[in-house]
């Protein structure tokens, strides 16, 4: 991962609005209270790609006049990227330029149509180009040094001539609603001088943070050797080592807004109920902004309630997950409990559009624990979900909710989306 993506990340916080609020109750009468410290850690590893895959079944050339597509998601600002053999050719393949194919324009509006323009067609390095056609042998003659990456602009190093990337593959855009798009490759270098079959390929998407791609050169960098299996995507058409490479930096990339913590006594979990709609107090703010200082304002006012606080982390106030060989954020605060008293907590899933972690059943307060394995997921119900991290109309990354109302529900995992590592993977909560 880029060094950059903490820095990245630091221009875009100051977008959540954050309120320090604590609240504490004279309770006359209540026992003696005791000092605890909850404290509340972003621990998740992140990955820089929202999602990867490939296209094509192994040993299935996409032939002239045929096609292949994939599906994907996307938010405002990301990019789709992939790469193909040109499969007449000792080790060229196709790809668009780097960081790939943005899906939507500069007023957010999805991308349709032919985007081929985007495409180019690059020299792997590896292997000397002999004239391309069907009699090419594989693999060929090695470089005498392994060359860096090159686009192949008419003619290649040897003097061997290609016509543009866009006029023997198409591509094109269809957008499906949601912010999901098909992206659908097809081979029209039939009867050109460049005829050539197309290998399976792998495609990606990278989270954007900041207005910047946590990963703006997933599969290949111009100028820079080869690397990570695409070698063999280039010389062979084998796109198994690059996908495999590719799937274990795809995961989950989110941070966690500023923390809500109540302590409470008597009542039940304050916050929510799961199988009710959002009561309308402000934890549709939370959920779908990051905003938890509307809530917290009313949890002042009900009965049962002790304290309340909203947390912040330092500098960047969101949690930031682990990245750049650093530790995720965490916050922590003093509190002041009798027996009795419960606690509660709740941020959002940054990357979502109305999904929050909040504590299940009831938490004694008074005892040191770890209880991150009583911290479930929610989804809101008052926004229409669309991919974590690439979503058009999730509010974290530049976009406005689409209006829904449902009961409050647990996530399921895997949902409809993605597969979630395990919460306790995620967010760490401890009382000491």
């Amino acid at each position: 991962m880029k060094k950059t993506i903490k820095s990245q990340w630091l221009l875009v916080a100051a977008a959540i609005p954050v309120i320090l609020v604590s609240c504490s109750k004279d309770h006359p009468g209540m026992p003696a209270t005791s000092d605890h410290t909850i404290t509340i850690e972003n621990v998740l590893q992140s990955q820089p790609l929202v999602e990867s895959g490939t296209f094509q079944q192994p040993g299935q050339l996409i032939t002239p006049g045929a096609s292949s597509s994939f599906t994907f998601s996307a938010a405002k600002g990301e990019a789709i990227t992939f790469a193909t053999m040109y499969g007449w050719s000792n080790d060229l393949f196709f790809a668009p330029a780097n960081p790939g194919i943005k899906v939507y324009d500069a007023s957010g509006n999805p991308v349709e149509g032919d985007v081929s323009s985007q495409i180019k067609l690059w020299d792997n390095g590896t292997r000397i180009n002999q004239h391309p056609g069907s009699s090419v042998s594989h693999p060929g003659t090695a470089e005498s040094a392994a060359q860096n990456i090159t686009e192949v602009n008419g003619s290649d190093a040897q003097g061997n001539t290609y016509l543009p990337a866009s006029s023997l593959l198409q591509a094109s855009l269809k957008y499906n609603g949601n912010s999901t798009f098909t992206l659908t490759i097809k081979n029209i270098s039939g009867g050109t001088a460049n005829e050539t079959p197309f290998s399976p390929g792998v495609w990606a998407v990278s989270y954007i943070v900041g207005g910047n791609l946590l990963d703006a050169n997933p599969i290949y960098t111009e100028g820079k050797p080869t690397a990570n299996g695409l070698t063999n995507i280039a010389e062979m058409g084998n796109n198994s080592a690059l996908s495999s490479y590719l799937k274990n930096i795809t995961g989950i990339f989110t941070p966690l807004s500023p923390v809500l913590v109540v302590v409470y006594n008597g009542i039940s979990n304050p916050i929510y109920k799961v199988g009710q709609n959002d009561a309308g107090h402000g934890l549709t703010a939370l959920a779908q902004k990051g905003d938890a200082s509307g809530l917290a304002e009313y949890l002042k006012t009900v009965k049962g309630v002790r304290d309340v606080y909203v947390l912040p982390a330092t500098g960047s106030k969101v949690l930031l997950p682990v990245m750049d060989e650093q530790p995720g954020s965490s916050v922590s605060q003093e509190i002041h409990v009798a027996k009795g008293d419960k606690i509660a907590i709740a941020t959002m899933y940054g990357f979502s559009n109305d999904w929050f972690f909040a504590t299940k059943g009831e938490i004694d307060a008074t005892k040191a624990a770890d209880i991150s394995s009583q911290v479930g997921l929610f989804d809101d119900g008052t926004a229409v979900n669309q991919f974590p991290g690439a979503g058009v109309t999730q509010f974290n990354l530049a976009g406005t909710p689409l209006t829904e109302s449902k009961p409050i529900e647990e996530v399921p995992n895997p949902n409809q989306f993605t597969t979630l590592p395990d919460i306790t993977k995620i967010i760490k909560v401890t009382i000491q």
